[in-house]
C-alpha cells in the first residue's frame, strides 16, 4: 500500500519537524493519533463549540468504535438521564451565563460549564425516570429524522432525507414535534430542581447561582480571628 505509507511518513516528517519534544517522540508510532481517548462503552459527547443561536447544544452518545477529537468533551458512563439534564433549558441557562466564547458562539468549558453545574440535589425516583423518559424520546425523534443517537450526524447524502444535528436544532427550522419533546424534558428536568415552574431566564439563573453558592459555601473556610 504505497500510498498509505506515504502517509504515515508524512506525519514522521511531520512530528519530527515539531518543536515540541512529546510531538518529536510520538514520531516512533506515526501511524498511531496524538490523542487517543477510547472510551470501552457507549459515551456521551458535548461539542467545545457551539452556535449561540441554538436554543439548546446538540449533544448526544457515540459508540466505542468512534474516535473522538479534541473538540468533543467526553463524558464516560453517562445515562439518559445526564443527558436529559446536559439537554434542558436549566443547563443553558447557566452555560449562557458562564461559558466562554469563541467569536460569539458558545465554548464549552469542562470546568465552568459542567463541573461547576449545580445538578439537581436528590430527584425521586419518579422525577429521574420522567427526565430519562422523556431523554430517550428525544434521542428516538432524533433518530427518526437523523441518524440515531450519535453525536454528530454524518452530512445528509444526495437523494435522502435524513437530517443532521445542525438541521434540527436550527433554531428556525427545528421539527415541531423534537421541539415539543424539549419542552417536557425541561419540564421534567425543572421538576427535579423545585415544584414551582421557572418564568423567566432571569429566574432560572437566580436559581442557579443561589444553588451554587449553597453547594460550594461549606467549602469556604471561615475567616481566622486575629489574636491580640
Amino acid at each position: 500500500m504505497p500510498h498509505a505509507l506515504e502517509r504515515v511518513n508524512a506525519v514522521k516528517r511531520y512530528r519530527l519537524a515539531s518543536k515540541s519534544a512529546p510531538t518529536k517522540k510520538l514520531a516512533e508510532t506515526p501511524t498511531r493519533f496524538h490523542v487517543e481517548y477510547m472510551p470501552k462503552s457507549e459515551f456521551l459527547v458535548i461539542p467545545e463549540v457551539s452556535s449561540e443561536r441554538r436554543k439548546y447544544i446538540p449533544i448526544g452518545f457515540l459508540s466505542p468504535s468512534m474516535l473522538a477529537s479534541n473538540k468533543l468533551r467526553i463524558l464516560k458512563d453517562a445515562t439518559l438521564y445526564h443527558f436529559g439534564v446536559l439537554s434542558s433549558e436549566m443547563h443553558m441557562a447557566w452555560v449562557r451565563q458562564v461559558s466562554g466564547r469563541l467569536e460569539s458562539g458558545f465554548q464549552y468549558s469542562v470546568k465552568l460549564d459542567y463541573n461547576n453545574f449545580p445538578w439537581p440535589g436528590e430527584p425521586t425516583s419518579k422525577q429521574r425516570r420522567k427526565v430519562e423518559t422523556w431523554a430517550k424520546t428525544v434521542l428516538d425523534l432524533r433518530g427518526e429524522l437523523g441518524d440515531g443517537r450519535s453525536g454528530y450526524l454524518p452530512a445528509r447524502k444526495s437523494g435522502t432525507d435524513k437530517a443532521t444535528l445542525a438541521d434540527l436544532y436550527d433554531p428556525l427550522a427545528m421539527p415541531p414535534n423534537l421541539v415539543k419533546a424539549h419542552a417536557e424534558l425541561d419540564r421534567a428536568v425543572d421538576l427535579c430542581y423545585r415544584p414551582q415552574p421557572f418564568t423567566s431566564e432571569r429566574l432560572r439563573v437566580e436559581f442557579l447561582f443561589e444553588l451554587y453558592e449553597k453547594i460550594t459555601a461549606p467549602l469556604v473556610a471561615a475567616p481566622r480571628k486575629s489574636r491580640r
